[in-house]
């Protein structure tokens, strides 16, 4: 399967209406419709295909379209085989192609594109395997899977041969920890309980079910009313009680000395993180953010619109933030990510994922266990973000037990859509967005 040819590379603009009911509402995004640049690959195998998401919040989704069809070409006519033997050098052709890298380089539209692309071939390299994609990387020989890395302007901060060293120092228990997982699952906290959004009537609603699942760890959405916000944090820690971890999340609504103020009016209420404070570029910012905040024993968390391994390193030799939030697509897929697992493990902060939107979870359990298998062999203050939307649309959907991530047993990296999913939310033409535009009045856009 290996020397399978790609011979068609197809993108689709699939989009959920999930702003009519406030699904995934915070202080940026007040009115989010989660979706995605969906990625399919053909081979000349007919069983061998790859499929492949990047994760948007509606207008904007076909820019990407766009980009990913320009990338395709540098894709097409290719083996897996040719790929995988040199995925450092595949890495490089996608993100440094001379001319494209000028509206990059490695971020925004284009490193979106690349990662859209990426999850598809790691998707078929794992069926190729006929392993789920954690199991791949979890198995794969560590001078093999340090070739899958592009170390390029990061080596200041972490050598092939320092992420050699990481990996065999987590050789040792590493069976005991992958049993431990399919056995127990991998710690989850939920968002679903609090988005800005939502009445407190839902909101208690919601927390008072989660907590019944067993649920313990909980993030509340803040950031454009302090006394709102207070209020919400009040109601929720009452509910959740003192042992229960609460997160926060302002979503970039602030500026530096503004975060500081406002997180200090919600300290009693003893959030774990805050996350998102302010720009997610602002490197120094949150450096400030964190210094002013430590006392408090409040840790600052972002990552999720990061654009890239570098701007990861300058933040962890930064001492900016406390907790790595990894996306599954927003950097350059699984690649990019294991260069930044690598440097959290070397800078001893813990990796807890973004997730939710459209395929979030399904896509980030797999890389949260191979860090924990394979990486940081830790589970201190260690979590992964979970949030119940949209799960029904996958083949394999995200299997979630006792408020724990259960590591998924199908080959590939769970990636696929149900096709009648995907025609039905296409956008604009599909039956969902027929009616919705119809009853918006909404110029298709």
């Amino acid at each position: 399967m290996l020397k399978s040819i790609i011979t068609k590379l197809t993108v689709k603009d699939v989009r959920f209406p999930t702003s009519l009911e406030q699904h995934g509402s915070d202080a940026m995004h007040t009115d989010p419709d989660y979706s995605v640049a969906y990625v399919t690959i053909d081979t000349d195998c007919e069983s061998l295909k790859g499929y492949g998401i990047t994760f948007t919040v509606g207008r904007g989704t076909e820019i990407v379209v766009c980009a990913v069809k320009v990338l395709s070409a540098l894709v097409i006519g290719k083996t897996l085989e040719e790929i995988v033997s040199d995925f450092r050098g595949f890495y490089r052709l996608l993100t440094n192609d001379g001319q494209l890298r000028w509206i990059g380089p490695e971020k925004g539209v284009i490193q979106l594109a690349v990662a859209a692309i990426l999850n598809a071939i790691w998707d078929m390299w794992a069926r190729a395997e006929d392993k789920p994609l954690w199991k791949l990387l979890v198995d794969m020989d560590p001078k093999q899977l340090i070739r899958c890395i592009d170390f390029t302007y990061i080596t200041d901060a972490l050598t092939e041969q320092e992420a050699l060293d990481i990996l065999a120092k987590a050789n040792k228990g590493k069976q005991e920890r992958e049993d431990q997982m399919l056995k127990e699952g991998y710690p989850a906290y939920t968002t679903s309980c609090a988005w800005l959004g939502y009445s407190d009537e839902q909101l208690t609603q919601l927390c008072s079910a989660a907590l019944g699942e067993g649920w313990t760890r909980f993030k509340v959405k803040v950031g454009v009313d302090l006394q709102d916000d207070i209020r919400r944090c009040k109601l929720i820690r009452n509910m959740i009680g003192p042992e229960n971890k609460l997160m926060i999340d302002a979503n970039q609504r602030w500026d530096v000395n503004e975060a500081i103020s406002w997180v200090s009016s919600l300290a009693e209420f003893r959030p774990l993180w805050i996350e998102e404070p302010t720009s997610p570029d602002d490197i120094l910012g949150h450096a400030a953010i964190s210094k002013a905040l430590a006392p408090l024993g409040i840790g600052v968390a972002t990552g999720e619109q990061c654009h890239n391994r570098v701007m990861f390193k300058q933040f962890l030799q930064a001492s900016a933030l406390q907790f790595v939030q990894i996306d599954s697509c927003r950097v350059g897929s699984v690649n990019e990510n294991l260069a930044i697992l690598l440097m959290a493990a070397k800078f001893k902060v813990p990796v807890c994922p973004h997730a939710g939107g459209v395929g979030l979870c399904e896509l980030v359990q797999h890389l949260i266990l191979f860090d924990y298998i394979s990486v940081s062999a830790s589970l201190d203050n260690r979590m992964c973000e979970y949030v119940d939307h949209l799960h029904e649309h996958f083949k394999s959907p995200t299997v979630i037990r006792k408020a724990c991530y259960i590591p998924p047993k199908d080959p590939g990296f769970s990636c696929e859509m149900l096709e009648t999913s995907v025609q039905k939310h296409q956008f604009p033409h599909g039956e969902v967005w027929g009616r919705v535009l119809a009853q918006k009045h909404s110029p298709i856009i």
